[in-house]
């Protein structure tokens, strides 16, 4: 009997926590919230230090065939051509894209080199999480021009039992917790693809029921 009680009791701890959590980031009722912005912009490169996991996506102007996307390894560099094995790790995409040039300079004049993170990955600022109401709540690695859309596929979309016109998207901007209204219902079951919202790595959507 004091067994069941302690798992009865422990159920409604994380039930309790579950209810504040859902409340410190958004209201029950998100109708007054702003809706969720269209298109979004992810932070910028110069302050992202890439990692181990991360999807490296190099173009060199003009030369299609030195252009590659590549793995970040465990041991922290990528394989580029001619430039051979570079340290990405630990490094902006500014500052990886200047070693490739340097390494390019034997064989490539003048050569114009770009990077971008176009998949991060087990960096937790690199993911997007989905609780609440949905199949999977799992955190989804971000990829370039990702949305709200992309997310529910990754986590095998809602539960029957899922508020999606109430569900919140968690944000921070400048630093500050923004909270936006997501409307997934009209969404994933109307089909209304003004409903879809850009999502950035960091963001927590939450699905009430």
């Amino acid at each position: 009997m004091l067994g069941v009680c302690r798992v009865i009791g422990a159920k409604l701890v994380l039930c309790t926590l579950a209810i504040c959590y859902l409340a410190g980031c958004g209201s029950s009722n998100s109708a007054s919230l702003p809706p969720a912005p269209l298109t979004a912009s992810a932070p910028p490169a110069e302050d992202y230090k890439i990692g181990q996991g991360d999807i490296i996506q190099v173009t060199v102007w003009r030369s299609p065939e030195l252009s590659v996307t590549a793995p970040v390894r465990p041991d922290g560099k990528i394989s580029a051509p001619l430039a051979g094995e570079v340290q990405a790790a630990g490094l902006t995409s500014t500052e990886l894209a200047q070693s490739i040039t340097q390494k390019l300079q034997p064989y490539l004049v003048n050569a114009v080199v770009s990077v971008i993170v176009s998949k991060y990955g087990d960096v937790a600022s690199g993911q997007v999480r989905a609780i609440g109401e949905v199949n999977k709540p799992i955190a989804v690695p971000y990829r370039d021009q990702m949305t709200v859309l992309d997310v529910l596929i990754e986590v095998g979309g809602m539960t029957r039992f899922a508020n999606g016109n109430n569900a919140v998207l968690v944000r921070q901007v400048n630093g500050v917790k923004t909270s936006y209204r997501v409307r997934l219902d009209d969404l994933v079951t109307r089909g209304d693809i003004t409903a879809n919202a850009a999502v950035l790595p960091g963001d927590v959507i939450i699905v009430p029921r």
